[in-house]
């Protein structure tokens, strides 16, 4: 069993046991072949928004961003830049940290503080809340620049190349890093999610087509990445059902605690719905994956008609 299949396996025994949340298997057909598959298999990353210059400086770049791709727990109180959401907002700071300075090497990561971290993503010191996003941040660029060093010569290239155009051995490699260790417990079992590390590689395949250091073997084996989003745009489509209960919590903007049973089921759920949704589409001779699947529903996601309706938020280190 690799580690694409332990995220399937346990995310499969919680959507069995899960109580708040609930897969309306019998929509799935339907839903599957309403989705516009042009869309669904031609993934992008977003130029204005992504470095995607030098190559080393990309790989750099993306493993760099991906060291801080959470924190939607934290989103409603971020300063956005305007028309973008929190994720939007991180990623064009960053590339325009980039683009005055210059990448920022292993060693620089390994010695970031927060103040800096706080400059580069232009956020208000005096925001407690956001303040604390900003040390988890410092927390995971110390943390990748110091394995960095200690690991890969300092390198992102050798990281990446360490996989041997591995999906599964790059999250591997990854998992070493705390804040990219996404495992939850449920019922006593861990729960396997790894969004983090796994969209790093899909993020390098966009960036560099498939080839070089975009190339991975495996990336048809990977999942979802288990975030609030796509389970949000899922619930709103009426894959997953949320008891009321649930859905009265989240409607009052309350926090769902990040390891709660509830949060768990959320992100279990989605991440199995996705794989019936995916058999179903294999099934009808469409060729896709998980990954593009993520891409699809996340960016529709961004569309008003889902941002009208709250969905979960949780404040932790991997999503």
């Amino acid at each position: 069993m690799n580690i694409f299949d332990r995220i399937r396996s346990s995310c499969r025994m919680v959507a069995d046991q899960a109580t708040r949340v609930r897969i309306n298997y019998n929509h799935i057909p339907a839903y599957a072949a309403s989705l516009p598959v042009g869309k669904v298999i031609t993934p992008q990353l977003d130029p204005d928004c992504h470095y995607l210059g030098n190559q080393e400086d990309t790989v750099n770049f993306l493993i760099t961003l991906n060291a801080i791709n959470f924190g939607s727990g934290y989103f409603p109180h971020l300063r956005k830049r305007p028309g973008m959401s929190g994720y939007f907002t991180m990623a064009s700071s960053l590339k325009n940290a980039y683009q005055k300075t210059g990448p920022l090497s292993a060693e620089r990561l390994a010695e970031l503080s927060v103040y800096e971290c706080t400059r580069i993503f232009d956020q208000d010191p005096k925001n407690h809340i956001i303040q604390e996003l900003m040390q988890h941040f410092t927390t995971a660029l110390n943390d990748l620049g110091r394995y960095l060093m200690d690991r890969f010569n300092g390198k992102f290239t050798d990281l990446v190349e360490s996989a041997r155009s591995s999906a599964a051995r790059l999250v591997q490699l990854m998992k070493k890093m705390p804040y990219f260790n996404d495992v939850a417990r449920y019922d006593g079992h861990k729960v396997h999610f790894y969004k983090r590390a796994q969209i790093s590689a899909a993020d390098l395949s966009l960036a560099f087509k498939g080839r070089g250091w975009g190339h991975f073997v495996d990336l048809d084996q990977m999942t979802i990445f288990a975030d609030n989003l796509v389970p949000h745009v899922l619930r709103i489509d009426g894959i997953l059902i949320y008891e009321e209960t649930l859905i009265a919590r989240i409607d009052n903007g309350n926090l769902i605690p990040a390891g709660s049973p509830e949060e768990v089921e959320i992100r279990a759920c989605a991440v199995h719905a996705v794989e019936f949704i995916k058999k179903e589409m294999l099934t009808a001779g469409h060729d896709i994956t998980s990954p593009t699947l993520d891409n699809f529903l996340w960016n529709k996601g961004q569309q008003p008609a889902y941002k009208a309706t709250p969905r979960h938020r949780t404040r932790c280190v991997y999503y």
